[in-house]
């Protein structure tokens, strides 16, 4: 089992989780971040550290948000890997608890 980054990081990309992570498997793109599920031990560190919620266990991602599960799988493979914290976006508290940010998504 993997956690899984969901749509509340979408433009808020807070960095928290990161530090915490001991295998270095999140992955940074230009306004959200991704966990590596083939590098993520399951080790729950990063859930609680998320300020936007957006941290879920593979089997726990809300309803209408399974697709970040393969989002996460496929940018991992893109993006650079993260291991030091970083500020959130600008507008990061504007933005936090928006519902359906996926459109926003930058690849």
């Amino acid at each position: 089992m993997t956690f899984v980054v969901a749509d509340n990081c979408i433009l808020c990309k807070h960095t928290d989780c990161v530090e915490v992570c001991p295998v270095d498997c999140f992955y940074e793109g230009p306004n959200f971040l991704v966990i590596d599920p083939d590098e993520c031990i399951d080790c729950a560190l990063c859930e609680p550290e998320c300020p936007a919620n957006a941290i879920f266990s593979e089997d726990e991602v809300p309803k209408g948000q399974e697709i970040f599960i393969q989002l996460n799988e496929e940018l991992a493979q893109k993006w650079p890997n993260i291991t030091e914290m970083k500020p959130p976006m600008p507008d990061a508290e504007k933005w936090d608890g928006v519902e359906g940010k996926i459109q926003y998504l930058e690849k």
